[in-house]
């Protein structure tokens, strides 16, 4: 395999990763990024097949040392079917589908329409920032109306969940661990004490349902619980934020505007600039994939973005086209971890980024927006839009 430099933090790369995507593309669906150190999936075809390929999954074959410091982190990790594998990633994803229903799901429709609604009608005049009067608020209410939390709880999820993510960034620094490990104990703290109450009230919530949740007489601890509920706040989250930012940059950029339902607009946002860019495999067996002989143990990369904008799946990949056919985007992966979340996200950016521009007609970009350096996730810093 031929080997690629590019440093994850360069700005260049941070501001727009795409470039570097194509010429890896163009060696061929491997290559080995250098800075990683390790083989990573180019192409949609070679991406599908290694999220979908039950040799290579997300647990290690042998436990990674964790220093002292990111135990508390760590700890919370290990409950997450995330990073976990049958017979266990199982029993956990079915306990919490039981709870996680699509009814539950599309009972939220109403409350996301008149939540955002209320929000747009709180813009003000003056340019503002549409991630922090709009984007974030969104879903982190939601996720706390399904849970059950207390919505006035809101800032300080959003603010572990930020400092938790930090641990999945390129570049992180001891103060950044730091941070999230306190994050992650304030979390595990109010989420043990919330459902010990709920075990004795419960409610017509998540939270309620995930205790009631039973399988061949299997429930969730209250470990497996706390971690579930981090794992969908976190992961759904910062999902949700980064792909309704980057959505409507891209379409005040391009001059687009959803029509209809908008399902197919929001689609195209997450084939074109969806949240996360950079997702991993273990090797579980030797085997060959791509003309590459993986050992047991070995790790690959899997370039969920690459794979969208590969014009041998998508014709004509750069240009946005709500009714475009092809394969599924990959943005929320595929496979045995496709991500629990992504009907809840969907339902979301669609009703959101509808109902924006429908009452914002003439939303238009007061600066132009610049990405953070937050690389695996790919999402702005800010989003200063007039109305």
């Amino acid at each position: 395999m031929k080997t690629l430099h590019q440093s994850p933090t360069d700005d260049a790369f941070v501001q727009n990763p795409y470039p570097f995507y194509a010429r890896a593309r163009a060696v061929g669906p491997l290559v080995v990024w250098a800075e990683y150190d390790m083989p990573v999936a180019t192409t949609h075809e070679a991406v599908n097949a290694f999220l979908r390929d039950r040799r290579f999954g997300r647990e290690p074959i042998t436990a990674l040392p964790i220093p002292d410091h990111l135990a508390p982190f760590y700890a919370v990790e290990a409950h997450s079917m995330l990073e976990l594998e049958p017979p266990r990633h199982t029993r956990l994803r079915g306990l919490v589908l039981r709870a996680f229903t699509s009814r539950r799901i599309k009972a939220m429709a109403p409350e996301i329409d008149t939540l955002s609604r209320d929000l747009i009608a709180q813009f003000p005049d003056a340019p503002f920032d549409l991630l922090d009067a709009f984007c974030r608020p969104i879903p982190v209410i939601v996720i706390a109306r399904l849970l059950g939390v207390p919505e006035e709880m809101a800032p300080d999820l959003l603010r572990w969940s930020n400092a938790m993510v930090m641990m999945y960034q390129a570049g992180r620094t001891r103060a950044d661990e730091d941070l999230a490990v306190a994050a992650t104990e304030e979390f595990v703290a109010f989420m043990r004490d919330y459902i010990d109450r709920r075990r004795t009230d419960p409610r017509d919530d998540l939270i309620s349902a995930l205790i009631a949740a039973e399988e061949d007489g299997a429930k969730l601890s209250t470990d497996e619980m706390i971690t579930t509920c981090i794992l969908l706040l976190n992961a759904g989250h910062e999902a949700t934020v980064h792909t309704m930012g980057n959505g409507v940059n891209l379409a005040l950029d391009r001059g687009l505007r959803p029509a209809g339902d908008a399902e197919g607009f929001v689609e195209e946002i997450l084939r074109l600039d969806p949240p996360l860019h950079l997702f991993t495999r273990w090797a579980y067996e030797d085997v060959a994939c791509f003309g590459h002989q993986f050992r047991r143990g070995d790790q690959v990369g899997l370039l969920l973005a690459s794979a969208g904008q590969d014009d041998r799946a998508y014709p004509d990949a750069t240009r946005f086209d709500p009714t475009r056919a092809g394969p599924a985007n990959l943005a929320f992966g595929a496979g045995l971890h496709f991500c629990v979340g992504a009907p809840l996200a969907r339902l979301e950016l669609q009703i959101a980024l509808r109902n924006l521009f429908a009452l914002c007609p003439d939303l238009r970009l007061a600066d132009p927006a610049r990405y953070a350096d937050i690389y695996h996730f790919h999402g702005l810093e800010r989003l200063m839009v007039t109305r």
